[in-house]
């Protein structure tokens, strides 16, 4: 059970669990978005601070066969290569690389074979690109103290440590940053996981506790990500990147992954090829909504939309 106190619009509240946030504090945490909290402004990747004051970019790397964007798979040692160095001069800040397909119905496959596929990745992006800061998309305690030992930096994990009892304590032994994503379920039957009798107290309570166990451990630098997409249906993605607000509460950076999703193409009748202009409507929607992290297919128009993001909202 997590107890705290916390001052929301000027008012200091006593929050458990099991009412974090009510009913009661919703409007106030909403109204209190812009200037109630304090969110933590850097990450501590291999010893460097990656300051989050500015929004920042992650490129999505799938060596995987079956990701939903057919533009993004690289499994080649080339592909991998050319892609990773596109990423990084368009101005990637991370490289977030996963070799387990997390689409809806995606085939499983084993902790060996996701290593497989990983491990001459990692080797090959940081023979040549050694200052890269590398983030590693896995569920599996094993494969993230693996990648972390072949010089990634980052955990971006799916299942909040749901789908692996051991992540937490694996994290707080590697310390290093971590994502910690909504989900219900797994890949293969999460699109069925998606009634919620309240979908921001629900996934509020979820990352109440789970920030709680992990400040407990000593992990000390955290991301959330609600996870849109993952157990969500259209209408609830929408009603997430609508009320993004209602987690800075919990004080950490919000990273935001909707590039090309069914989201955007859906509603559009579209294919995922043709989302982009999309993804750039939702990315900027995104950043107004606090996002520190935009994770994307296409590094050079995420870069884009930030700094015209900025352009606005700093002039005076």
């Amino acid at each position: 059970m997590v107890n705290d106190w916390r001052l929301i619009a000027g008012k200091q509240h006593f929050f458990t669990a099991s009412r974090l946030p009510s009913q009661v504090f919703k409007s106030e945490i909403l109204k209190a978005k812009d200037t109630g909290f304090s969110i933590k402004k850097t990450l501590n990747l291999a010893g460097n601070l990656l300051d989050l004051s500015q929004p920042r970019v992650m490129g999505i790397l799938n060596i995987t066969p079956d990701s939903f964007y057919e533009n993004s798979r690289k499994q080649s040692e080339k592909s991998i290569l050319l892609q990773t160095e596109k990423m990084l001069q368009e101005g990637a800040d991370i490289i977030d690389i996963g070799a387990y397909s997390s689409r809806p119905g995606a085939a499983d496959i084993s902790a060996e074979e996701e290593w497989s596929r990983l491990q001459p990745a990692i080797r090959s992006i940081l023979q040549y690109f050694p200052e890269t800061y590398l983030s590693v998309d896995t569920f599996r305690a094993g494969v993230a103290e693996k990648a972390v030992a072949e010089g990634a930096c980052m955990v971006n994990d799916i299942s909040g440590g749901e789908l692996d009892p051991a992540m937490f304590k694996t994290i707080a032994r590697l310390q290093v940053p971590y994502i910690l994503m909504h989900m219900r379920g797994a890949p293969q039957n999460m699109k069925e996981l998606n009634g919620y009798d309240d979908l921001l107290h629900e996934i509020y309570d979820y990352f109440a506790l789970k920030l709680n166990k992990l400040s407990a451990l000593g992990v000390n630098d955290i991301v959330i990500d609600p996870g849109f997409g993952f157990a969500k249906n259209i209408a609830q993605n929408y009603e997430l990147l609508q009320n993004m607000g209602y987690f800075s509460a919990l004080e950490v950076p919000v990273l935001v992954g909707i590039s090309r999703k069914s989201m955007i193409y859906k509603k559009l009748n579209i294919s995922p090829a043709e989302a982009l202009n999309g993804t750039t409507v939702l990315h900027t929607i995104s950043l107004m909504q606090g996002a520190s992290l935009l994770r994307v297919h296409d590094v050079k128009e995420a870069v884009e939309a930030v700094k015209l993001f900025k352009l606005t909202f700093s002039a005076h």
